[in-house]
This record gives structure tokens, C-alpha cells and sequence, in this order.
């Protein structure tokens, strides 16, 4: 059986990155996160740094049809004429379907840039997405990067803003919405080793029916 891929979003400050890298040593599957940065970077012929500033922020003009996406990828998305952001999110989406469709994988768990949408119609996918309380979210950003509590605050809710824009802007659904995922998980309830062992026994689940 060919193994999962496990596609983590989450809200700024619920600690989904540390689950989805956890995960990823419990199940010995890879882990992407911002080095599909450095892949959409060899792919497209930008810049790291260029395209890290565009990462997960939605364009400011309308979005070519997505069934630009493989002719763009396949010919070369310096050459066509869309916005950096639009060109971005064409080529992680593909690089995310690489993953999947790679004969060879032995599992994988990718965090952020759409994932569940892009991998929507794939079989043997787990979409997780990762919540927990406002205020608990405040104090660990404002733990984590050394910031007053006020700062982090702040810092909450315009990085859930600038997720909540981006996802919905590239996939027309809402972001944070139960149905758009498998399973949904309160990290203030289970912790971070908690939310990984969960999201383990819910493949070995899959795996069993």
C-alpha cells in the first residue's frame, strides 16, 4: 500500500509546524515546510529570498486558471506572464503533487501552501488541521520569539489574516473550515507529542478499514 501523505495547516501560534515535524519522526516520513521554498526556487529560477517573500500571501491581481498550472510548470513559470505570488503557489502545487504522485515515496507530511486543497481528489491524503485557543496561541508566539504579549497579539491575528486571504484566494474555500479536512485538533488539548501520536493512530486507522 502506497503510504500517506499527511497535509498539516494551522493557526499562527498553535504550534502546528512542531506537530507536523514530530510527526514526521514518529512515522519516518519526510517533512516539508519552507524548503519547498528552495524547491519551487530551482524549479522556477527566483531567487530564495525573492520567493520567501511571497510565500503563503495571495496576489493582488486575479489568479490565472489553475489549468495553467502543468503547462507552466512544464515550460518554464519564468516565461509566463502572472504575478510572483500566482507563479509561486503554481509551482509548490506541483512540486506537492511530485510528492504524492513519486513512486518511491515512503510517506510524507507537508505543512502549509494549500496542501489539502491542492491533493483534494488524491487518494491515501489525511488533511489535518491544527488549532488551539487564542490567548494560549498569543503566549506561545510571544515565548517563542522573544515578544511582548501585546506584539504577539498582533502578530496572531494578522498572520492568521494573511493565511486565511491566501487560502481562500487560491482555492475558493474558507480556511479553518471543518469540512475541508479529515481531522481537526485542539493542541492545547493534546500537546504537540499528543497531536502527532493521534495523527499516527488515525493512519494506522486509514490504513486498517
Amino acid at each position: 500500500m502506497k503510504n500517506y501523505v499527511i497535509t498539516v495547516a494551522r493557526q499562527f501560534g498553535s504550534r502546528g509546524r512542531e506537530i507536523g515535524k514530530r510527526l514526521s519522526e514518529l512515522l519516518e516520513y519526510k517533512y516539508y515546510d519552507r524548503d519547498l521554498i528552495a524547491l519551487a526556487a530551482e524549479k522556477s529560477g527566483y531567487s530564495k529570498d525573492i520567493l520567501g517573500a511571497a510565500d503563503e500571501r495571495a496576489s493582488n491581481s486575479l489568479l490565472y486558471t489553475l489549468a495553467l498550472g502543468s503547462s507552466a510548470y512544464s515550460h518554464g513559470i519564468e516565461r509566463i506572464n502572472v504575478p510572483l505570488n500566482d507563479k509561486l503557489f503554481i509551482v509548490q502545487s506541483n512540486i506537492i503533487k511530485d510528492i504524492y504522485d513519486n513512486k518511491d515515496n515512503e510517506g510524507a507530511v507537508i505543512v502549509g501552501r494549500c496542501s489539502d486543497y491542492v491533493l483534494s481528489d488524491k487518494e491515501n491524503v489525511l488533511r489535518v488541521f491544527i488549532t488551539a485557543d487564542f490567548d494560549s496561541r498569543v503566549r506561545t508566539v510571544a515565548k517563542r520569539d522573544g515578544v511582548s504579549e501585546s506584539k504577539a497579539k498582533d502578530l496572531v491575528v494578522k498572520t492568521d489574516k494573511r493565511r486565511n486571504n491566501y487560502y481562500n484566494y487560491y482555492t475558493g474555500r474558507k480556511w479553518g473550515k471543518t469540512e475541508n479536512y479529515d481531522l481537526v485538533i485542539n493542541s492545547d488539548v493534546t500537546g504537540v507529542d499528543g497531536a502527532a501520536k493521534t495523527i499516527e493512530a488515525c493512519i494506522e486507522a486509514c490504513k486498517l478499514k
